[in-house]
């Protein structure tokens, strides 16, 4: 997953700036690292999805984040190497290190590269490009995709997954102390992402016709896990909850962010992590188009 280069500091303020950047960056890895554990079966199926004519040996993924598509994809096409682009250096520092464990570095190039930049980092020619909760974040994302379509191989495949926002853990009745906050928090985050994240939940199908690509297939996946009471789901929806606390509780009720707010104390008695009725509920959206 790729993200803007934040705005300068305010004079005075460079170093608290950074070291909020940085402690947003580490909860950024670990977040996508639990998505990537809790969600991996749904990755895997997406991937044996791929309307592939022969498989890929080279593939790039766009926005890779740390890794999850990227690992992904070359458990699915053991022959194939992967150029994994992003901007984070935390995350593809992470990547780094997960590729190792996994014993595929030598399989892995990773490109540090901004994709909203007029041109793009040498990236060869993939007969697969995959991109994952990526394009939603690019300014201008018409360009993005003739970008790539310039990028394939001739008869390519462009893999491009869409996320339905941020998943759903909570009964509809919880918190006790105030029923229904979860689904209020996401009511806020809709509006706030419509005005800061215009292109999320864009309709990619008809803007992949636009710039050049067939689309021959597209299938929306639904997550519905649980309940669990594995660490990983807890932490996951903590981890979930804390970023989008930030940009709900100005909109929040009082006694919402109260409910808020014990539900991420991890020692009140009333932390998410405390709690057995967990589930992971979400939708992805994957259309897979030809360059043709």
């Amino acid at each position: 997953m790729t993200h803007p280069t934040p705005h300068p500091a305010p004079h005075g303020a460079h170093r608290t700036h950074r070291h909020a950047l940085e402690h947003d960056a580490t909860d950024q890895v670990e977040i996508l690292d639990l998505d990537a554990d809790v969600l991996a079966e749904h990755t895997a199926s997406i991937t044996a999805w791929l309307p592939v004519r022969t498989a890929p040996r080279r593939i790039v993924d766009l926005g890779c984040g740390t890794g999850a598509g990227t690992l992904a994809l070359l458990r699915r096409f053991p022959a194939a190497e992967v150029t994994a682009v992003d901007s984070s250096t935390a995350h593809l520092h992470r990547l780094r290190e997960k590729a190792a464990a996994a014993e595929v570095a030598d399989r892995v190039r990773i490109v540090q590269a901004d994709l909203d930049a007029s041109t793009w980092p040498e990236l060869g020619t993939p007969e697969l490009v995959w991109a994952s909760a990526s394009l939603h974040h690019m300014a201008d994302p018409g360009r993005t995709l003739r970008q790539v379509h310039d990028l394939l191989a001739p008869d390519g495949l462009f893999a491009v997954v869409e996320l339905a926002g941020f998943p759903r853990f909570l009964p509809k009745n919880a918190p006790e102390n105030a029923p229904g906050l979860e689904e209020r928090c996401h009511a806020v985050l809709d509006r706030h992402h419509a005005e800061h994240v215009p292109h999320r939940g864009a309709d990619w199908g008809s803007l992949l016709t636009a710039a050049g690509f067939t689309v021959e297939d597209e299938r929306t996946v639904v997550v519905d896990a649980g309940p669990s009471r594995t660490d990983a789901v807890g932490r996951y929806a903590l981890g979930s909850l804390r970023r989008m606390r930030g940009s709900v509780a100005p909109a929040l009720t009082a006694e919402d962010l109260t409910a808020l707010n014990h539900l991420l104390d991890t020692d009140s008695p009333h932390s998410i992590l405390r709690r057995g009725d967990l589930t992971v509920r979400t939708e992805r959206t994957v259309w897979a188009a030809r360059r043709t």
